[in-house]
């Protein structure tokens, strides 16, 4: 599972092994190797690769994803565009209907994106 954790967070962030191995201090071989599971990093690298791209050691080491993630970050989003006084877009002023109205479709788009194979890979 470690492995193929490396391997999505490198390509999540559209790197190539050279440019993450150097993002971490650490050899192009080394990243290889991580992600064929030849080969474990030790602690101080793990420590490094949380730090480095913001996730938890949790997540490398374990199967389970987080739960609810996308919809906390989400919740927050809209919860802050229902606050704001005075938002616009395009230099217009929305109301409070143009809003629900974007949030609504932002919900929709994200099933959707979900549900096409293609976004998804």
């Amino acid at each position: 599972m470690l492995a193929e954790r490396i391997r999505i967070l490198r390509k999540t962030n559209k790197m190539t092994q050279v440019e993450f191995a150097n993002r971490l201090g650490i050899s192009q071989s080394a990243v290889g190797m991580y992600e064929q599971g030849r080969r474990e990093p030790t602690y101080d690298i793990l420590i490094r690769i949380s730090k480095t791209f913001d996730v938890k050691i949790d997540w490398l080491l374990s199967s389970e994803e987080e739960p609810r993630e996308l919809e906390k970050l989400f919740e927050n989003l809209f919860m802050n565009m229902r606050r704001c006084k005075g938002l616009k877009l395009n230099n217009e002023l929305l109301s409070v209907d143009d809003i629900e109205n974007i949030i609504s479709a932002v919900k929709a788009g994200v099933q959707h994106a979900i549900k096409d194979d293609k976004f998804v890979k």
